[in-house]
């Protein structure tokens, strides 16, 4: 490396894209593609934190992908329960706090994954290592949706100037205000959108998509993308 690249980026957030294409490939059912990713994800982590990334998000489940066949939706909440269970000391040991954004107060996510959510949160809270965010029942439109009717609540109420609302009033009505904005989002396995995943905090950030399908997906792919993403030049709607 040179002096020239730019820094580590602060936030990176991740699609966890083409584990059913994996299974496929190998005649598999497509849940073996999922349960494949998972020492993918743990991988990424160790890698995020060798790299000094401080945030670190994953888009786990969609508010789409309620759509998905029923016996594969199935797997994914008892996938997201166990894993919780089996992968939050190990996370905890490493520092890593861990964050849930969505709608976990849909009647379709069970009590039980909730009590592990909010566990797993208390759990780690007070770690510094790296701030592991799950989009879980994720979806950025209905996250900016609710943040419009939130500051309409308070605006109709008196406690807000409706001329006073711009983009920071927005901002600070999200799932997770201290999240900084992604300054990197990956999307593996070369299918090239963004899906409904943090549609207003990726603004400005820089998109690579590797042609890595989730499972085989590692620290050096992390790497790789990292790097590329500091060779890149930010502008902001400036010139260079």
């Amino acid at each position: 490396m040179t002096d020239d690249l730019r820094p580590v980026p602060r936030h990176v957030a991740i699609i966890l894209d083409g584990n059913g294409r994996w299974a496929t490939a190998r005649g598999l059912p497509r849940t073996a593609g999922h349960a494949a990713g998972e020492p993918a994800l743990f991988d990424v982590v160790h890698g995020a934190i060798e790299l000094g990334i401080e945030w670190l998000t994953v888009y786990v489940f969609s508010t789409e992908n309620w759509s998905r066949p029923a016996e594969e939706v199935a797997f994914l909440m008892q996938f997201n329960e166990d894993l919780l269970l089996r992968r939050r000391d190990e996370l905890n040991e490493l520092g890593v706090r861990v964050i849930f954004i969505g709608e976990r107060q849909d009647p379709r996510v069970s009590d039980r994954l909730r009590g592990h959510i909010a566990d797993t949160e208390a759990l780690t809270a007070s770690n510094r290592t790296l701030n592991l965010v799950f989009a879980f029942n994720y979806g950025s439109r209905r996250e900016i949706a609710g943040a419009t009717r939130r500051i309409a609540e308070r605006a109709a109420a008196g406690e807000l100037d409706p001329a006073a609302v711009d983009a920071d009033t927005v901002a600070a009505h999200l799932y997770l205000p201290e999240m900084p904005d992604p300054d990197l989002v990956i999307r593996s396995s070369g299918e090239q959108r963004i899906s409904n995943f943090l549609l207003w905090q990726s603004a400005y950030a820089e998109l690579t998509f590797p042609e890595t399908l989730w499972p085989d997906f590692d620290r050096r792919s992390l790497a790789a993308c990292v790097e590329e993403y500091r060779r890149r030049e930010r502008r902001f709607g400036g010139v260079g």
